[in-house]
């Protein structure tokens, strides 16, 4: 019989359940959770055979790790495996319910226990919920080996994980589970005692496949609506649960899209929109919109980042382009969604078809360059304000000279402090409208060499 996690003072252990317990009781993808490596799904990479992470897990070398990935992939299930596996104690820490005192309490047990030559894994599910101060607790106890460490994430952890911490873990990235995947998993379901091998059940392959492609690589979202659509079934007069594709549509109402907003799918997909623009590609670019779209993003967050593409990739060389951009922003703003979404449609079309210069934004990166080593550079007197007698005295605004009051509305006065003297940090293309900018700055520049002071 498989150990099951129990709590004490907000920390979990593994031990043997109840008689009592009724498992039919749980949703099915906790009845299906695997018992061990065999029944495990996807993750191949890591866990065929001869792979490095199967080699640790059934020699019992566990050491210090973090496992990243999407929400339904199994990191909390190979932790379980790994519990039900190694002969070191095994403790589930809550990032949720356990604070720094909790964590010390537990460290000192472990450092004990290391004494003695026992070995502490301790899993922490979502570490990236832990401040920076709790997982600074963690630090000196992984160092000295008292613990191994073993996280599991749907951020990033170079993000979210301190540096020191993670520079102590190996990070082991999961994936989501392919089509075929969870069509076998699926298939398991249906047939397996502990899911509906019990009962008659008709249910093709094909609506099968249509679940998977539902979940989108989540293997709990698959099993959850599986669960649904078997219950939700057609039952017969000899108790047979027929599931038609009519039932899996009445529940699942749409394509379960991955997406958290505050995640690094988040900024995946907002990077797929930016760079589909940059390539002019306003079919990936209206796709990668819809994506974010539908799966409840905020239109103003989009069209803001649209704003600044608008400058950063396209800039003088079409100036209209900010105008649609803002444009955009305050009609999302006006009407919201679903109504806006053909505004920003619009946008990011038209981003995509206008010529494309980084001009502006490389101007600034050398501005900012300099600007930074340089931070205390004076003001030239002459483009000084005076408004007191004092600084007039100081000759602040001496020797200014007013371009409008020029013939050609131009002058020779030097803006930019003596050690730039001379400095150029924009560089205009011949893209679009731009080709007229460079124009009139090399215009500009003839004139400043022919007036130059002798």
């Amino acid at each position: 019989m498989p150990k099951q996690q129990i709590k004490r003072r907000g920390v979990h252990m593994y031990e043997q359940p109840t008689f009592f317990e009724n498992q039919a009781d749980q949703p099915l993808a906790a009845r299906l959770r695997p018992r061990n490596l065999e029944e495990f799904a996807g993750q191949k990479h890591l866990l065929g055979e001869g792979k490095v992470l199967r080699r640790l897990i059934e020699s019992d070398k566990i050491s210090s790790m973090i496992f990243w990935g999407p929400p339904g992939v199994g990191k909390t299930t190979l932790a379980r495996i790994i519990a039900n596996r190694t002969k070191a104690r095994f403790i589930d820490f809550s990032a949720v319910t356990s604070g720094i005192k909790e964590i010390k309490d537990v460290m000192e047990q472990a450092e004990k226990g290391r004494r003695f030559g026992e070995k502490t894994i301790l899993f922490v599910d979502e570490i990236h919920r832990f401040n920076k101060a709790q997982q600074d607790a963690f630090l000196p106890y992984v160092e000295k080996g008292s613990i191994i460490l073993i996280g599991a994430t749907t951020e990033n952890p170079s993000f979210e994980v301190n540096g020191a911490l993670l520079s102590r873990c190996k990070v082991f990235v999961l994936q989501a589970l392919k089509t075929e995947e969870l069509v076998n998993l699926l298939k398991r379901a249906v047939t397996d005692p502990r899911g509906f091998g019990k009962q008659q059940t008709d249910i093709s392959d094909d609506i099968l496949t249509t679940i998977a492609e539902f979940a989108n690589g989540d293997a709990r979202s698959a099993l959850s609506t599986l669960e649904m659509a078997i219950l939700n079934g057609d039952i017969d007069e000899k108790g047979k649960t027929t599931v038609t594709r009519e039932t899996v549509e009445n529940i699942t109402q749409k394509k379960s899209l991955l997406y958290d907003k505050t995640g690094e799918e988040h900024y995946n997909l907002i990077s797929a929109l930016h760079k589909s623009m940059r390539n002019s590609d306003p079919d990936a670019a209206v796709y990668w919109l819809a994506r974010m779209l539908e799966a409840g993003e905020d239109p103003l967050y989009i069209a803001r980042r649209v704003t600044r593409f608008a400058s950063e990739d396209i800039g003088l060389a079409d100036p209209r382009a900010l105008e649609i951009a803002v444009a955009a922003y305050q009609a999302c703003h006006f009407i919201g969604m679903p109504e806006c979404s053909v505004h920003l449609t619009q946008a990011v079309v038209y981003m995509s078809l206008a010529p494309k210069s980084n001009a502006l934004y490389m101007a600034y990166e050398r501005a900012k360059k300099d600007a930074l080593t340089m931070l205390a550079e004076p003001v030239p007197l002459v483009i000084r304000n005076a408004p007191t007698k004092l600084m007039k005295e100081l000759d602040y605004g001496k020797g200014y000279q007013y371009a409008h009051d020029s013939k050609d509305k131009l002058t020779n006065m030097q803006c930019l402090p003596d050690s730039l003297s001379g400095k150029e940090y924009y560089y205009p293309t011949e893209e679009g409208a731009e080709e007229r900018f460079k124009t009139r700055l090399e215009e500009i520049k003839k004139w400043k060499q022919q007036h130059r002071p002798q």
